[in-house]
């Protein structure tokens, strides 16, 4: 099957399990981010119905706007993670990378 996303994964020789268990890291990571975003932003909405906690309505938007930062950091965490380990990879070897 082919990788056609904008952002197809890295593939490393490091390993048969290696690239799998970075990979999924990651994932995870990204997944549990985008369900803080949606949290802080539903939250944030039902708060608006209340005049007492509009404050915090800002707040959980300012949040969710925040988190939304997280999402290219955890893509370029990733790729560094991997790149990282493949130049070490090439550098056991004694290949240039």
């Amino acid at each position: 099957m082919t990788d056609t996303s904008d952002d197809p994964p890295l593939r490393l020789p490091i390993g048969p399990h290696e690239y799998l268990t970075i990979n999924n890291r990651y994932e995870t990571m990204s997944i549990a981010n985008d369900v803080l975003i949606a949290v802080f932003f539903v939250a944030g909405s039902i708060m608006f119905f209340f005049e007492s906690l509009q404050t915090m309505a800002r707040v959980m938007f300012l949040l969710g706007s925040i988190d939304f930062l997280l999402r290219p950091a955890i893509r370029l965490a990733r790729r560094t993670h991997l790149e990282r380990i493949g130049s070490r990879h090439h550098a056991a070897q004694g290949d240039e990378y």
